[in-house]
């Protein structure tokens, strides 16, 4: 009885060895097309519609986590150009945070970024960065409104950081500052940041965004 149950299983399996020796490979690849699918349809059923909404709104960038944040990964990527959005971008990082390291430069650039998305402030990056301009130390970026000629004088820096503008309107640097709308250097202690959850530091800048810190923050 044991020989004839062992050599059942055997044929068994045997017949199904044949069976898939003789099958195009195109099948078997379809088969396990159909099983990964409807495991990933399994597993979106099980997502709530309020989880899905919110998936729905978050934006979605090509390419990031690409950005590593050095100097040497600077120096690799090409020389970057654009539209006066992007000139105008590359000219704050320049005379805000030129002196920065590579990933406080994409923070101050991520700021930036926030309001131009925000309902808040202008919704582009020269009407951002010029935002207040015209009455001295009235506006948001002081370079724009501090009476002094704005003159790059260090075109290697002004490169560097035109990358890093680049790849930010790109949408490949991943958000670092928790949502910050606002930053400034640890040389001042304007009254503003007391009404804000400071988010985070790179360098010399603090980064806040709106709302009191509480204590579930």
């Amino acid at each position: 009885m044991i020989l004839s149950v062992n050599f059942m299983r055997v044929a068994r399996f045997c017949i199904s060895a044949a069976v898939i020796a003789v099958l195009p490979l195109s099948a078997i690849a379809n088969t396990t097309a159909e099983k990964l699918a409807r495991t990933e349809a399994r597993g979106i059923a099980s997502v709530s519609a309020d989880r899905m909404k919110l998936l729905g709104k978050l934006p979605v960038s090509a390419g990031v986590g690409d950005v590593v944040f050095s100097r040497a990964w600077l120096a690799r990527q090409p020389k970057a150009k654009g539209s006066a959005e992007f000139r105008c971008l590359a000219e704050a990082l320049y005379f805000e945070a030129r002196g920065e390291t590579v990933k406080g430069q994409f923070a101050v650039a991520e700021v930036i970024r926030n309001r131009v998305k925000s309902g808040r402030f202008p919704n582009s990056y020269c009407g951002v960065i010029n935002q207040g301009t015209g009455k001295k130390y009235q506006c948001q970026f002081t370079y724009t409104c501090d009476g002094r000629p704005e003159v790059v004088s260090e075109p290697a820096a002004f490169a560097q950081v035109a990358k890093v503008a680049r790849a930010t309107i790109d949408g490949k640097s991943p958000d670092i500052t928790h949502g910050a709308t606002f930053y400034h250097t640890t040389a001042v202690r304007p009254s503003w940041a007391r009404k804000f959850t400071n988010t985070a530091r790179f360098g010399v800048h603090l980064f806040y965004r709106r709302g009191v810190r509480t204590a579930s923050n």
